[in-house]
């Protein structure tokens, strides 16, 4: 295996977008579960599809096109839902519809045979190009920077927010900046996860890591570590068995969220028998 992986360049392109996806899937994973933004998070993603739409048309990479439709969803849904009074589970079911059929229309747009997007609706890690480790790196950079320089703010803004406002921070700018790493880390999973998978590559590492710790700080270090284990191990079978990596990736992650559930289980009842 190793001499494949020396062998073709592809698949040190893929292993290196394993990694980098791993790190930004555990920390924000941790900070959506743990603020319960799974649903917005998803919202945010399949609204990139009408900025992969717009991409094709334009002819420009279309993850760019995802990039600024992500941050649009991130703002957009960050405003309406503090200026707005509008209900928040309203916003995602519309941000999400506008997106998809932003996207539907735009590749309409487009003369000649449509493009195949397959590997931006369910992803394909193993099709990794330069351009996209690039952005994966520097957005992978942006995030995890963001998140340890102002870890103890994070902390307290995610587990008490009147309290971190009594204590004078400004909680909405933390919110539209959550938001902003959200649409961050969507865009560098939509290449390993795709789009209608994003949800469950957040969730299932950082799900996993709340089983075995309870503490803030060593489950983003296990959900990163964990993302690490699903990720690669979905790229070992998807490689060995020619399947798609996206759906394989996430079938890893949710049998290990499983076990990790079941180990918890079983490590809890042999607790309470000893006592």
């Amino acid at each position: 295996m190793i001499e494949t992986i020396l062998k073709y360049q592809f698949l040190q392109k893929a292993i290196l977008a394993s990694i980098l996806t791993s790190i930004v899937a555990g920390i924000i994973g941790v900070i959506i579960v743990q603020k319960k933004l799974v649903m917005m998070t998803g919202g945010i993603a399949h609204t990139t599809y009408g900025g992969v739409g717009l991409g094709y048309l334009l002819g420009i990479e279309p993850i760019l096109g995802g990039f600024m439709f992500a941050l649009g969803a991130a703002f957009g849904i960050g405003y309406l839902k503090r200026k707005g009074g509008v209900d928040t589970d309203i916003l995602i079911a519309l941000f999400w519809s506008l997106g998809m059929a932003a996207g539907v229309a735009f590749i309409g747009l487009m003369p000649g045979y449509p493009p195949d997007i397959t590997s931006y609706l369910f992803g394909n890690i193993l099709s990794v190009t330069n351009f996209d480790l690039i952005m994966m790196a520097v957005l992978t950079v942006v995030v995890t920077l963001s998140t340890l320089i102002f870890l103890n703010d994070w902390k307290t803004y995610l587990f008490d927010e009147e309290f971190a406002y009594v204590r004078g921070m400004k909680t909405s700018f933390m919110e539209y900046w959550l938001l902003v790493l959200v649409a961050l880390t969507v865009v560098v999973l939509i290449r390993a996860a795709g789009i209608m998978l994003v949800i469950s590559m957040l969730t299932a590492p950082a799900a996993s890591a709340r089983q075995i710790s309870k503490k803030f700080s060593v489950n983003i270090i296990l959900a990163v570590v964990l993302g690490a284990v699903y990720c690669l191990v979905g790229l070992g079978l998807s490689y060995v068995l020619n399947i798609a990596s996206g759906a394989t990736i996430i079938a890893v992650s949710v049998f290990g969220f499983v076990l990790c559930v079941i180990l918890s289980k079983i490590l809890k009842n042999k607790k309470t028998v000893k006592n």
